[in-house]
């Protein structure tokens, strides 16, 4: 099979490996500043955007075959490559497997849970999808306000409110629509762990990256990471959640185009001016959370009515059973 994918920019290749319900345009926060110095090739993953999902299981382990093969035939073995959550597991086992990336930038990699860490993963992203393909008809509304974001999006975001509108938008129709996204989320929680990676194993450039506030895979997972695969430098993102090309979208695009052109870099090259504490953690009023909670409450009766109703028709057909 084929990947849907992208195609921008000039100069040496750069893979974009999305994350679990995500499609390419999970990168439109960063692809631009990368395609002006790297010719980026952003895929659909099986199961996700425009590409069609895989006969059989969906495992991290048949997504890098896909993923393998896409490259084989387009002749980008070698290829430099960056992921997200999922997507950044995919790129460590990948460079784990050795012979098929190059320099690896790995954001947030899921997979590195451990105990009570794996139901709290499945759980709150479960039910955050489930409460995204409920809401489904309000949601354009919901995604395209700030409020709506605040009350959307903080597992995934440190400052939902500033996430991009139609980042949100496109990210909440791909994670409803994503036909592999509950195998998927069960295989990351409960299927295969991860392989590690022997020191002096993987000799291209391998980072890394973390947001500090992230509530989707938690800081303290990234010790389990760099235990697995030693031969990465870890960088952190400050003031940032799951997603540094949302939350730090041009201190990503600097730690990516440094480590895949192999530059020496420092953390505070990278990091250069952050936003400072009280900018970061400005947001919506009580006021307009308020009202995003009354949009929400509003969304979730709108489609149970609808359910009520679908049902009681579906029941008596005629109208006329109780008469």
């Amino acid at each position: 099979m084929d990947l849907h994918y992208i195609r921008r920019g000039t100069g040496r290749p750069l893979l974009l490996v999305h994350g679990i319900g995500g499609s390419w345009r999970s990168w439109n926060t960063i692809i631009e500043a990368l395609a002006a110095e790297r010719d980026v090739i952003a895929v659909d993953l099986p199961g996700h955007g425009e590409s069609p999902q895989l006969p059989g299981l969906q495992s991290i382990g048949t997504l890098a075959d896909a993923l393998t093969s896409f490259l084989t035939q387009h002749d980008l073995l070698g290829i430099d490559a960056v992921g997200s959550s999922m997507g950044a597991r995919l790129v460590l086992e990948l460079a784990r497997r050795g012979g098929v990336l190059g320099a690896v930038v790995s954001l947030d990699p899921g997979g590195f849970w451990q105990g009570w860490q794996i139901p709290f993963f499945y759980h709150s992203v479960a039910v955050s999808v489930k409460l995204v393909k409920a809401l489904q008809p309000v949601m354009p509304a919901l995604a395209g306000s700030a409020v709506g974001r605040t009350v959307l999006l903080p597992q995934f975001s440190a400052r939902p409110w500033a996430v991009d509108s139609q980042q949100a938008i496109d990210e909440m129709h791909t994670f409803a629509h994503s036909p592999a996204f509950d195998e998927l989320l069960d295989q990351l929680a409960h299927g295969e762990v991860q392989p590690p990676a022997p020191k002096g194993s993987i000799t291209e450039p391998l980072v890394i990256g973390w947001g500090r506030q992230d509530r989707v895979c938690l800081p303290s997972q990234a010790k389990l990471a760099l235990e697995k695969f030693p031969d990465a430098r870890l960088y952190w993102f400050e003031q940032c959640g799951h997603f540094p090309q949302w939350d730090q979208p041009a201190e990503a695009t600097r730690l990516i185009l440094a480590a895949t052109s192999r530059q020496a870099f420092t953390d505070a090259s990278i990091a250069q001016a952050r936003p400072t504490k009280a900018s970061a953690s400005a947001g919506p009023k009580a006021a307009a959370v308020g009202a995003a909670l009354a949009l929400l409450a509003g969304g979730i009766w709108l489609l149970s009515s609808r359910q009520k109703r679908s049902r009681n028709g579906a029941a008596h057909p005629t109208g006329r059973a109780n008469r």
